[in-house]
């Protein structure tokens, strides 16, 4: 199959960039935020440090990226496929829209379509999984929106101001998104 002429990096809102200077002052001011941390994450709601915010996206089997608006190259977000094994070809999926005014627009569509194009066609991966918290109902239909299926549950692994949660597990194949993009 011949990859599609297209800017690897960039979607039709949306960019794929590296981690830049300033970036870490921003994303903490997003870690203030509780109901982000709670959505992005299922561990303690604990903003991260300085140093964290500056080291993401270098790890070994990963491919991290900052997400930035193509109009404005704003700071949005961040997306990575991490946990990547290269003998399976799998890799799980994680992203985050850090401002609640940058919510909605359909930048976390867009930036979805975007890496899973790269996963799929940069990467070689045949599969991408992700986890999200059954309470996070936006998250769940742009999954599904581009194409990711409820593949189970973890009953009862969050726990969150006194109740407890699912977590769905979701997974996307190489040939299931090529025919929905019709390759």
């Amino acid at each position: 199959m011949t990859i599609p002429a297209k800017n690897l990096f960039f979607g039709e809102l949306v960019k794929l960039s590296a981690v830049r200077e300033g970036d870490a002052e921003i994303m903490a001011k997003w870690s203030e935020d509780p109901e982000y941390l709670r959505n992005v994450d299922t561990d303690i709601a604990l903003p991260p440090s300085m140093t964290q915010l500056e080291t993401e996206g270098q790890g070994e089997n990963e491919a991290y990226f900052r997400l930035r608006t193509i109009k404005d190259d704003e700071l949005i977000g961040f997306v990575v496929i991490h946990r990547i094994e290269w003998n399976n070809r799998v890799g799980q999926l994680a992203i985050g829209i850090g401002d609640s005014k940058n919510q909605n627009k359909g930048y976390g569509t867009d930036a979805l379509k975007l890496i899973l194009r790269f996963a799929f066609h940069e990467l070689n991966l045949d599969r991408v999984g992700l986890d999200v918290i059954e309470y996070n109902k936006r998250a769940i239909r742009a999954y599904e929106k581009v194409g990711f299926q409820q593949e189970g549950r973890v009953r009862s692994a969050v726990y969150r101001d006194g109740k407890r949660y699912d977590r769905a597990m979701m997974g996307i194949l190489r040939t299931e998104w090529e025919e929905l993009n019709h390759l």
